[in-house]
């Protein structure tokens, strides 16, 4: 399929229009037909592994993904559908529907006794109700009550307690459409907002369950599923609660897309690659976006396109388990060869018209290429930093967490980091983990940092706390200008003479070039470590500073940098750094001068009061 000529003038920073979005579309369909099943019912895609689920569920989430993009190609051009998308789907939906549960090479699994249909059943519903004047109203009867046999079970509680529960609201709002159990649909819905409502902790931030998780499933499920619905059902009460949110939540979201079109890579289920696009198209399709429509379409268009010009999908156009190309670290044990193409919802904008301005009017820069920014995040804890010089985009991570997503005693590679980039990291594996405090006691190896308490955010930094051995406590903070960051931690309950390391950035050869400098409590100099391959490639390189505790309370502080920029002066002189006992003052080279009271802080956590600003001690300019 012919590639569209690129439009320089309409999109001068990606030269991409709707014509190379229907085009991408078409051809991710395209490719997967060959995998179908006999009566089409099942996409078994091939890959490394499958999925803990099994083959059988991971032929129906590939049916379920691909058909979540075939409705929002076909919705968004008002029906037409040159290349029969809906015909292969409606064969498939009455055949993996007559028979659940059973064995027959095109039968899909149950909802009730395969967990993982349940989230499939979501994009099942939300296809149907795109298509619905095109597909289900034109079913049989047979057909549209075993399609609703399959169905209802996903109106039940949900069977995990995090973003799941807006897989049954999905269901509930299709079912509700099509005036199948209308009652228990609306009691679904009811319930489903009611518990993400104990998640929801202001600013357009959502934490994924009851642990700290903050990640981009903040965008792609817990703000895309219930304005979406809202939108859809016409339910003006719902978009007014919901769709604030979600404008609150762009506003931040928007800083974390790279000059280049990468979203920052933090959390789990990145393989879903450009799904982290629906939520600034969600925005324009609503009205409920800070983002101007060209901003909106240069992001969305943006980081398509980063991932697709850099192998995402493979020889035979199927999308990879990975970032770039394949990446078997990033693979979650629940994720199967058809997973990736969740990364349908970053079609969402095609449901918008093609005069829609998000689609007619030129692409503007994002914020990561128009100014230095530092921002919280302060419900997440979090602090994101970005240098128009380079476009590159920083997180910096003092509370993000996901406890339970590793092994007891073990860090997720995807939120116990520091500090996150569009362009580094993180290291995986046995490699010594980037952006990383550890205690090293008696030669062993280094601690984990394991659950973080967020202890606040100000205007140019962020703080937390964290336990890595019995007795001992962290305090951890960081200091973001420029390019330039201060990274400080106390030690406290140590025993002295404790052996500690500070890493820096996990560099590619052809990554930007990373700086770290120690400033107190480290001995003179780093050392390099090698990190492996990351998502980013293989070959990455980590600086590392050591030093040992001097007592029941050790400050250890070090600059550090990460910069595209060529020949970049060394950070020790992007700041005048003074340590008076336990507290640390700052001078930018612009003047500008912080203060930074960890002692403070630790005396807080320890009375379990926090005054964020007081603590943090900010002095503007």
């Amino acid at each position: 399929m012919p590639t569209p000529p690129e439009n320089r003038e309409l999109s001068p920073y990606t030269g991409w229009t709707r014509a190379h979005w229907e085009a991408t579309a078409d051809r991710l369909l395209l490719a997967v037909r060959p995998f179908a099943s006999p009566e089409r019912a099942l996409i078994g895609l091939p890959g490394p592994r499958p999925s803990w689920s099994g083959t059988r569920s991971d032929g129906l989430e590939g049916w379920a993904r691909t058909f979540l993009l075939a409705a929002l190609r076909v919705a968004g051009a008002g029906g037409a559908d040159p290349h029969g998308h809906l015909d292969r789907y409606a064969e498939g939906l009455a055949a993996g529907t007559r028979e659940p549960g059973a064995e027959g090479p095109d039968c899909w699994p149950l909802t009730t006794g395969t967990r993982q249909a349940i989230v499939e059943a979501a994009s099942v519903a939300l296809g149907l109700r795109l298509t619905r004047p095109w597909l289900w109203d034109r079913l049989d009867d047979r057909t549209r009550e075993q399609v609703a046999d399959w169905l209802r079970p996903a109106l039940g509680p949900s069977p995990v307690d995090n973003n799941w529960w807006l897989f049954g609201l999905t269901v509930a709002g299709f079912l509700q459409d099509a005036g199948v159990d209308t009652d228990r649909a609306a009691a679904t819905i009811d319930r489903s907002l009611a518990r993400i409502e104990d998640w929801y902790l202001g600013d357009g931030w959502y934490s994924d369950g009851d642990n700290r998780a903050f990640d981009h499933y903040n965008a792609w499920a817990l703000h895309f599923y219930p304005v979406l619905h809202a939108h859809l059902a016409g339910d003006r009460a719902l978009l007014a609660r919901y769709g604030p949110r979600l404008r609150a939540h762009l506003d931040d979201y928007v800083h974390l897309f790279d000059a280049d079109g990468a979203p920052l890579p933090y959390g789990r289920s990145l393989i879903y690659r450009f799904a982290a696009a629906a939520a600034p198209w969600l925005g324009a399709l609503t009205g409920h976006t800070p983002l101007t429509p060209g901003a909106t379409r240069r992001l969305a268009s943006g980081a398509l396109r980063y991932f697709l010009d850099r192998g995402a999908t493979d020889t035979n156009g199927l999308l990879t388990l990975g970032w770039h190309g394949p990446y078997p670290p990033l693979v979650q044990e629940y994720s199967g060869p058809g997973s990736p193409y969740w990364a349908s919802k970053g079609f969402l904008g095609l449901l918008l018209p093609a005069g829609h301005p998000a689609w007619t009017d030129p692409e503007e820069p994002l914020p990561a290429e128009s100014a230095d920014t530092v921002r919280p995040f302060a419900p997440a804890g979090l602090l994101v930093q970005t240098t128009a010089t380079d476009g590159l985009v920083r997180l910096h991570n003092h509370g993000s967490n996901h406890v339970h997503s590793a092994e007891p005693g073990e860090d997720d590679p995807g939120y116990a980091r520091h500090a996150y980039s569009t362009r580094t990291g993180p290291s995986t594996g046995t490699a010594a983990a980037d952006n990383h405090f550890a205690l090293l006691p008696d030669g062993g190896p280094a601690t984990a940092r394991g659950p973080a308490t967020p202890l606040g955010t100000g205007p140019d930094r962020a703080a937390s706390v964290h336990r890595p051995l019995p007795g001992v406590r962290v305090v951890s903070a960081t200091l973001a200008h420029g390019r330039a960051e201060l990274r400080a931690h106390l030690v406290l309950g140590a025993p002295e003479g404790t052996p500690v390391r500070q890493t820096g950035w996990a560099t590619t050869p052809e990554g930007p070039h990373a700086q770290l400098h120690p400033v107190h409590g480290y001995g003179p100099g780093t050392v390099e470590l090698p990190t492996g391959e990351t998502l980013q490639g293989p070959g990455s390189r980590t600086l590392a500073l050591h030093g040992t505790t001097t007592g029941p309370a050790t400050l250890f502080v070090a600059l550090a940098s990460l910069t595209a920029e060529p020949d970049p002066a060394p950070v020790a002189d992007l700041a005048d750094v003074r340590i008076d006992g336990l507290r640390t003052t700052v001078t930018w080279p612009d003047g500008t001068v912080t203060r930074l009271d960890l002692a403070a802080l630790a005396a807080l956590d320890s009375a379990g009061a926090l005054d964020t600003l007081a603590a943090l001690d900010v002095e503007g300019r």
